[in-house]
């Protein structure tokens, strides 16, 4: 069968010393020079009078599919100079059948070629996307590696087909072979899904600080199977997207303001006027505050403790620096504590009396 193609295919070496004259053989070669010229041409002024002229219009769009397809149409002029040299030098039936063949395929493997550049993440279609449907770099980036893979797939497939080989095999067989990866790979998919969730939703991004029950710490890096988390002691934790997920996640850097909130205990025998003073100074304190946030300011007598009378105070600062916010905690305690001074209030510790319903006599030995 091999042997009866080639005898068909493939014109002998005698009998193309025979047939084929010098002739034919310079006409093919000049049709493939001058092929080559035109994209010479192309490349030097054509190309380049059709960058200047969409260089005018408002849409970079037509630019960049340019930039994109340039090589595929340099790479396309070579390929048509063979085809026609190699059709004009070769008459047999099927060797044409077989050119015919090549260069259709390398048409779409061109095709392929532009599309694939034009998908990339870099790309103006990507810049597009980013700016309407305001998406995050890691998400274009995803896309447009997925975009790549199917037009290659897409590529494979028509070629396949050009080339009477039966693709629903092949197709059927991705499938159960997808389906027994997705079975083996469900924690993997699970991160991946996290992570695009994270991508999409944004709860954080790179450099936030953030708590979760399984971390805390400034995001440094966002990938769709995990997110890595430089922790206060300079640890790298890495948590599984899929954790992420499914976890309260409190980001600090996108506060507002930071609330201090805490009960202050004095001693029982604190008279009812200074209690009073207490309170009503210690809320102008806060509010004459520029550090205290003036919206929120909570400041009362809240309860009998078992020990102390407790003070209730809920306020917030204006910061949300961790070291100024420090500060300012730390400058409010000492006001409260010059106020209880001048006040002449003592703070309350936890402390327990207790009371005998009999005297006890303590016996004393002189010995």
């Amino acid at each position: 069968m091999f042997n009866e193609f080639l005898s068909r295919a493939v014109i002998p070496f005698d009998k193309l010393l025979n047939n084929t004259t010098i002739t034919t053989v310079c006409i093919s070669i000049l049709i493939f020079l001058v092929f080559l010229l035109l994209r010479n041409i192309f490349t030097k002024y054509l190309f380049k009078l059709i960058l200047k002229f969409t260089s005018k219009t408002a849409n970079e769009m037509d630019d960049k599919i340019l930039a994109a397809f340039e090589k595929p149409i340099r790479m396309l002029i070579v390929i048509m100079g063979l085809y026609f040299a190699s059709r004009y030098a070769f008459e047999s039936v099927l060797l044409d059948e077989t050119i015919s063949r090549l260069f259709r395929s390398s048409l779409v493997i061109l095709i392929a070629w532009g599309i694939y550049d034009l998908a990339g993440s870099q790309s103006v279609l990507s810049e597009e996307l980013k700016k309407k449907l305001n998406l995050d770099n890691i998400l274009i980036s995803f896309f447009s590696k997925f975009v790549r893979f199917i037009i290659i797939a897409m590529a494979i497939v028509v070629i396949a087909q050009e080339w009477d080989y039966d693709v629903n095999g092949f197709i059927a067989g991705l499938g159960l072979g997808g389906l027994a990866f997705a079975l083996a790979a469900q924690d993997t998919l699970a991160n991946v899904f996290g992570g695009m969730i994270i991508i999409m939703e944004k709860p954080f991004l790179i450099g936030d600080w953030i708590q979760t029950p399984s971390t805390e710490g400034h995001v440094e890096d966002i990938t769709f199977r995990s997110t890595k988390v430089r922790a206060f002691n300079q640890s790298l934790i890495t948590v599984p997207n899929s954790t992420l997920a499914k976890e309260a996640i409190t980001n600090y850097t996108r506060m507002g303001m930071r609330r201090i909130t805490f009960h202050l205990g004095v001693t029982y025998d604190t008279p009812r006027h200074k209690m009073e003073n207490v309170v009503k100074q210690i809320k102008e304190m806060l509010k004459n505050d520029s550090n205290i946030h003036p919206q929120t300011i909570f400041v009362f007598f809240e309860k009998f403790n078992d020990s102390s009378l407790d003070i209730f105070l809920y306020f917030f600062t204006n910061t949300t620096n961790w070291e100024e916010f420090l500060a300012v905690r730390q400058n409010v305690n000492f006001k409260i504590m010059e106020i209880l001074e001048n006040e002449q209030v003592s703070v309350a510790f936890p402390s327990r009396s207790i009371y005998f319903e009999n005297p006890q006599v303590v016996k004393i030995n002189d010995n």
